[in-house]
């Protein structure tokens, strides 16, 4: 396990945390290479594994360290992938080179010293022990950095120089991504998640795996054709969820599509909506060794994609947060579960935004102890949490939480109340608290966490199912808690994600793109020929 300095560290030191880090990291085995021992000899292929993956909203103020990549080395890497256990055969069908894997929780823009620090790690490794006929590069795809545009375009460049144009690189990708001509140019199989919630992301890992493996064993090599079709639509992905149409019919194509004479994988990419770079909309990108079926495949699912653009609504009835308490109130289905959806920190959001808290905490049906339930999750409050751990369980506490990163819409709240759980050593809250206030259950965090699962309440003392309403700080529901939901609203709320896209300042996406331009008219959709990673672009 790699020693990472403190994100607080790295705030106050700077270049020279940054730089502590680096030697930390360097200082590292970089081990991992299941190589042959040097007296035998072997012919399978040596493939690395390497990529950074984080969706960083360019419309929050919060900055994103390097802490918060928990970056892995060697074989520990291993673990992200089930599908790659010591007995699978394809962990057995190549010699493998992890070198370092980072993915954060979506946050802000990436500070430029923890990306450097991080891609200059990944690169003394790939150095260290090459050389590769491969490698897969395990990225999301949404990553902005500070002063620099298209980091995974960057990153995938820095690698190249590393590794040789000749090296088979195949890339497996979130489709809340965005895919550069740079990013396409340099990558040679590429593909990304048909599902949003993502139910199939470690399918999609091992498809992009076995695509790299087929090729090297079959000596096929790269793709002769790689067609990329911008489509300039910018949608968020509560709008665009595969469970409902016409999501669910568009993907529905993209299997069928791969399966033709000619075509090794075709991907749809809805884009990143909460960063303001060029490369910002959505892209179908097709690989393959028939140039006429790649290219006609690619057009005629962008053309599908342009075709339903306008029928993309909600995954879920949205309101204002007083109607969606209105209606949550006088539902008798338990729980009833509220969206915060401006904050979530799944998407971007800083998760701190005390907009939302603060309207609740303002409402005369939960003052009342006896009144309805109402569990809150969550707003980080390193200081309330230090109060609530001195105070103990079953004691008054009070003291601010929130808004420490993002206070834009409100300032910290002052939460006054009953310590009603502690729990220490998450890996992303780092130490949660419980604290009852009237009839709500308001989880404190020290660091900010999204929750996704029943058992993330019921190891607080919660139970989720009983309580009236449950309000998240998520946009669509993951699938634990949607299968859990007795109703569900998104409420339209503030934040670094805002899902009222007229809202944000967009400055530097390309225009015109729908919605924003919603009489725009119809866009060239023609299949562009990426040059192979070993041609010039």
């Amino acid at each position: 396990m790699l020693i990472m300095a403190s994100e607080k560290e790295m705030n106050k030191s700077g270049s020279i945390a940054i730089l502590l880090l680096v030697l930390i990291l360097s200082s590292c085995t970089t081990g991992g290479s299941e190589s042959a021992p040097d007296d035998e000899e072997t012919d399978l292929p040596r493939i690395a594994i390497a990529g950074l993956g984080i969706e960083s909203s360019t419309f929050s103020p919060a900055v994103t360290y390097a802490e918060a990549f928990h970056p892995q080395t060697g074989d520990e890497i291993f673990d992200r992938y089930p599908f790659m256990h010591p007995d699978s055969t394809l962990r057995q069908q190549a010699e493998w080179v992890p070198t370092l894997i980072g993915k954060s929780l979506p946050g802000g823009i990436v500070d430029r010293n923890s990306y450097d620090s991080l891609v200059e790690v990944t690169l003394n490794m790939l150095r260290e022990n090459g050389p590769y006929d491969g490698l897969y590069f395990d990225i999301h795809g949404a990553m902005s950095v500070q002063g620099i545009d298209d980091p995974e375009g960057d990153l995938i460049a820095k690698i190249r120089e590393v590794t040789g144009p000749e090296t088979l690189i195949s890339t497996c990708m979130d489709l809340h991504g965005n895919v550069s001509e740079r990013l396409a140019h340099h990558t040679d199989l590429i593909t990304c998640y048909r599902m949003a919630p993502h139910e199939d992301a470690l399918d999609s890992k091992r498809r992009a795996v076995a695509n790299l493996l087929d090729r090297l064993e079959s000596g096929k090599g790269k793709p002769a054709y790689k067609a990329w079709v911008p489509v300039p639509i910018l949608l968020p992905g509560e709008k665009t969820s595969t469970r409902i149409e016409p999501g669910k019919s568009l993907y529905a194509r993209v299997g069928p599509a791969t399966k033709a004479d000619g075509i090794i994988d075709a991907a749809i990419w809805i884009g990143y909506a909460w960063a303001d770079e060029p490369r910002n909309h959505a892209v179908v990108m097709v690989t393959g060794d028939d140039e006429e079926q790649v290219a006609s495949t690619a057009e005629a699912l962008a053309g599908k994609f342009w075709e339903v653009r306008k029928q993309f609504e909600f995954v879920a009835p949205v309101a204002s947060l007083d109607e969606s308490l209105r209606m949550a109130l006088a539902s008798d289905k338990k729980p009833f579960m509220i969206s915060d959806m401006g904050d979530n920190p799944t998407a971007g959001g800083a998760g701190d935004v005390t907009w939302t808290l603060n309207e609740l905490l303002k409402r005369n049906e939960f003052r009342d102890p006896e009144g309805p339930t109402l569990i809150y999750a969550s707003i980080p409050g390193p200081e309330l949490v230090e109060k609530a751990i001195e105070a103990g369980v079953g004691n008054e506490v009070v003291g601010p939480a929130g808004a420490e990163v993002d206070d834009r819409y409100a300032g910290p709240v002052t939460l006054t109340g009953t310590v009603e759980a502690i729990r220490h050593g998450d890996r992303d809250a780092g130490t949660e608290v419980v604290i009852r206030t009237g009839s709500m259950h308001v989880i404190v965090t020290k660091k900010r966490k999204p929750y996704h699962h029943e058992k993330d309440f019921t190891d607080l003392g919660l139970n989720p199912r009983e309580a009236d309403i449950v309000m998240v700080k998520i946009g669509y529901l993951v699938p634990e808690l949607y299968d859990m939901r007795g109703d569900w609203i998104m409420a339209l709320t503030p934040g670094g994600v805002d899902q009222d896209l007229e809202r944000l300042d967009y400055q530097r996406i390309k225009r015109p793109m729908f919605p924003l331009d919603p009489d725009m008219e119809n866009p060239d959709l023609s299949a562009r020929m990426i040059p192979a990673s070993d041609e010039e672009m």
